[in-house]
């Protein structure tokens, strides 16, 4: 590994399962110490294992990136636990699918304040603590750059039907990424996106009677892609198949590095050639 993070500190949410776990890996592996957050603390724990078993340092702060209090707990656990503030990864959702007639209220709010509402949240509690480093660092004559990467999908670049909330939500975070890279580019904060094509985790592995589910607080929420559709999917794409959670982590590196530094209020997609 090249160390290219060593001592910086990194919050990654929804980094207990799948793309999220690997981000955090990927990043502890490069140096970076690493508060985890998931949902429930059990993955969490499991991942902040993983990285001090690498070697590594990690700290969790487990809980619904949606909860009233959440984002200045999750940017207190950074500050208080390694010192400091240098990449935040809004990586935390899921997806609750319907055609547009059959989508609840619930739906729609669900989906926009896990994907959208909380990286907003978390962003607005970290502005006192980089503006205040930023300011001592510009005092000192230093230009420290800082890292903001938000997790966006080809249904945020392209729509995609039967996702609305979901599609309206990763769009609107790259609004955010835009906006943020003009806001904070005088604290010297790269903000970028990883739009992620399909990638095979938990969310899109279903079964042929579509049965598939994962649990989100009290609901019982249907996730997955159809197998035959999938199939089908992965014959549109360029590189021949799927990606995988390490393949997402990596896209996510790349706007974690230096060499990222002049880089700011774009979006990558990741996804093997294959856009909607």
């Amino acid at each position: 590994m090249t160390g290219n993070l060593d001592g910086r500190v990194a919050l990654v949410s929804g980094s207990g399962r799948g793309i999220g776990r690997e981000i955090a890996l990927k990043l502890a592996s490069e140096g970076a110490r690493v508060v985890v957050n998931d949902l429930d603390a059990d993955p969490a724990n499991d991942t902040a294992e993983a990285i001090r078993a690498a070697g590594g340092e990690a700290m969790v702060c487990a809980g619904s990136v949606t909860e009233d209090g959440f984002a200045e707990r999750f940017i207190k656990t950074g500050v208080d636990s390694f010192g400091g503030l240098d990449i935040i990864v809004n990586n935390a959702g899921y997806t609750w699918d319907s055609v547009v007639q059959k989508m609840t209220d619930e739906q729609w709010q669900a989906i926009i304040d896990v994907h959208l509402t909380a990286p907003f949240r978390i962003l607005r509690a970290a502005q006192p603590v980089i503006s205040a480093k930023a300011k001592e660092e510009a005092a000192a004559g230093q230009e420290v750059f800082r890292k903001v990467v938000n997790i966006s999908s080809i249904a945020g670049t392209g729509g995609n039907a039967g996702q609305i909330n979901y599609a309206a939500a990763k769009a609107g975070i790259l609004g955010v990424t835009r906006t943020m890279a003009k806001e904070w580019g005088r604290y010297k904060v790269n903000v970028n996106a990883v739009a992620f094509g399909p990638i095979r985790t938990r969310l899109t592995e279903g079964s042929a009677k579509g049965d598939s589910t994962i649990k989100v607080e009290d609901k019982e929420i249907k996730v997955g892609v159809n197998p035959d559709l999938l199939s089908q999917m992965e014959r549109m794409i360029p590189l021949g198949r799927v990606g995988t959670p390490e393949e997402a982590a990596s896209a996510v590196y790349l706007f974690c590095t230096p060499e990222s530094n002049f880089i700011s209020g774009q979006h990558i997609i990741c996804g093997g050639g294959f856009t909607i």
